[in-house]
């Protein structure tokens, strides 16, 4: 078990106070046997009203009204959490599902719905080629065929901060050979429903063990990542990151599971003002290990 603390600073500046629409926020992480929510704070600055829903998947999300105007919009979420990894791969498929391709549940299939289907454009089949180059042989074990897409993609795209919103179809990652890890999960939860797997979109933080002296590197700290969830009968959900070719890592705090990147956005809202108004924004996120208090 790891003890950790989430500081994540949202800052918008404008050159004349403005008037602040209503903000959706994602930044709360859910409890479950592998994360425990300690202690949340969310802080914002000019004042709000603050209340909260679960969405369609279930995550918790604050609606924010604001009381005044303001030329400097401040959201910063402050998260103490407990993260229980799992030590590794320790986790065993069903009999059926070891070898590819294999057949879900109806319920399952019923269960998974839209997560099993392609959501973006691939009229050149360029995107279905490409994950079936992982096939050596039919059958092939389910695992390996995963684990080689995911490295495939740490190995063979060339990882880029992106400021620009959305994320970017697959086949332009494909074609572009680089990308954020929004749009490295994207294309592997894409490529797997090419596939037949059901998948999923996860929006959270990544912990990086080098922050605190220890010797090891992850590519995607220091803002928000994305990974994605594969679903596995036997296993349930499995966490693929194919931003640094890992499974089931025990540094990723899952915030947000949705179907699509769009419904995973963090800090969602708008301002109105004069045209110019707006002067930039600035985000800062840190992951830092809680050292363990001294004994007496």
């Amino acid at each position: 078990m790891q003890t950790l603390t989430v500081r994540h600073l949202t800052k918008y500046s404008y050159a004349n106070p403005v008037t602040f629409q209503t903000h959706r926020l994602m930044l709360r992480p859910r409890d479950s046997h592998d994360l425990r929510l300690v202690h949340a704070d969310l802080i914002l600055s000019p004042s709000a009203s603050v209340r909260w829903l679960h969405d369609v998947f279930g995550n918790s999300v604050a609606i924010a009204d604001f009381h005044e105007p303001a030329s400097e919009l401040v959201i910063e979420s402050l998260l103490t959490i407990e993260r229980y990894g799992l030590g590794g791969l320790n986790f065993e498929l069903d009999e059926g599902a070891r070898d590819y391709p294999f057949v879900y549940s109806t319920d399952d299939r019923t269960d998974l719905g839209r997560m099993l289907e392609c959501h973006y454009s691939d009229a050149q089949g360029e995107l279905d080629a490409w994950a079936r180059g992982f096939i050596a042989t039919r059958p092939t074990d389910t695992m390996a065929l995963l684990a080689d897409i995911n490295r495939g993609i740490r190995n063979g795209f060339a990882y880029q901060v992106r400021y620009e919103q959305g994320t970017q179809p697959p086949t332009e990652t494909l074609r572009l050979g680089s990308g954020s890890c929004r749009d490295f999960a994207l294309l592997l939860i894409e490529a797997a429903r090419a596939l037949g797997f059901g998948a999923r979109f996860v929006t959270g933080y990544l912990y990086d063990p080098a922050l605190d002296g220890e010797n090891a590197g992850v590519i995607g700290a220091g803002a928000t990542h994305a990974w994605a969830d594969i679903y596995l009968p036997g296993a349930g959900w499995v966490e693929f990151d194919p931003t640094n070719g890992t499974i089931a890592a025990d540094n990723l705090i899952r915030v947000a599971v949705t179907r699509d990147p769009a419904q995973a956005v963090p800090v969602a809202g708008g301002f109105t003002g004069a045209i110019g108004d707006y002067l930039g924004l600035i985000v800062d996120v840190s992951v830092r290990l809680q050292p363990e208090p001294l004994a007496a």
